[in-house]
C-alpha cells in the first residue's frame, strides 16, 4: 500500500519495526491512568481476526467515558473470543485497575454476559438500557407483523420525551393498551421500559448523549 500511494519501497524489516513502535504506543494508551468517569458506555461488536491460521470471529468490547467536564473518549478496547460473563467481566475491572472512579452510570444493551459482569464489578452504579435497542428488542414478542410499526412508534413516544412524569404516564399507557391483545409483549415492556429511563435521573443536558451506547456503535462503524 505505501509502494502504490508514495512510491517507496518498503522492506520487511522497516515493517516489523514500524509494527513494533504502533504495538508500544498502543500498549501506552491501553495502560494509561483514567482518573475520575461520570459515565461509562460499554458495547462490542464482531471482527474476523486471525487465529491459529483461521480467521475467526472475535468480540471488540469497547468503552467510552465521559468525564465531568463533559469531554468524552474512548477508554479502552480488548478483543475477546465472545461477548461471555468471564471477558466483560475482565474489562471493566481492567479500566478500575487503571484508578477509573466516580462512575454515576453504565450505558449499555442487556446482553447477558454484560449484565452479569456490571453487577458484579460495578454493583450499585445505576444501569440505562440503550434505548435503540430497547425499541427495537420487543419485536420478538409482538405477536403480528402487522401490529410491529404501531408498538415501535409507541416506545418512541415513552422514550423521546423530557419530562419524567410523562414518560412514565405513556410508559403505563403503552402497557395497559396491549394487556389483552398481547400479553406477553405488555409483560416484557412492564419489565424492560423501566431501565431505558435511568437517564431521567440526570441533568437534562446530559440526557441526549446517554440515552444509548449508538454513539460508540457509530463510532466502529466509521472506523
Amino acid at each position: 500500500m505505501v509502494e502504490q500511494l508514495r512510491g517507496l519501497q518498503v522492506t520487511s524489516t522497516q515493517v516489523s519495526r514500524a509494527a513494533t513502535e504502533l504495538d508500544e504506543e498502543l500498549a501506552a494508551w491501553r495502560n494509561r491512568p483514567l482518573g475520575e468517569v461520570t459515565y461509562l458506555i460499554l458495547a462490542a461488536r464482531y471482527e474476523k481476526c486471525r487465529h491459529g491460521g483461521a480467521l475467526v470471529p472475535a468480540a471488540m468490547l469497547t468503552a467510552i467515558g465521559m468525564t465531568p467536564d463533559g469531554k468524552r473518549c474512548v477508554l479502552s478496547c480488548s478483543v475477546a473470543r465472545s461477548e461471555a460473563e468471564h471477558h466483560w467481566r475482565e474489562f471493566p475491572r481492567s479500566l478500575q485497575e487503571r484508578r477509573m472512579h466516580g462512575m454515576k452510570l453504565v450505558v449499555s444493551d442487556d446482553h447477558a454476559g454484560l449484565e452479569a459482569a456490571r453487577q458484579a464489578a460495578m454493583p450499585g452504579v445505576p444501569w440505562q438500557h440503550c434505548q435503540f435497542h430497547t425499541i427495537q428488542n420487543p419485536i420478538a414478542h409482538v405477536p403480528k407483523s402487522s401490529m410491529r410499526t404501531e408498538v415501535v412508534e409507541n416506545i418512541r413516544r415513552v422514550v423521546n420525551t423530557e419530562d419524567a412524569a410523562e414518560a412514565n404516564r405513556r410508559f403505563k399507557d403503552t402497557v395497559a393498551r396491549y394487556q389483552k391483545s398481547a400479553p406477553g409483549l405488555a409483560s416484557w415492556l412492564e419489565d424492560n421500559i423501566p431501565e431505558a429511563l435511568t437517564t431521567f435521573a440526570f441533568p437534562v443536558a446530559h440526557r441526549r448523549r446517554l440515552r444509548s451506547s449508538n454513539q460508540l456503535e457509530r463510532r466502529n462503524e466509521g472506523d
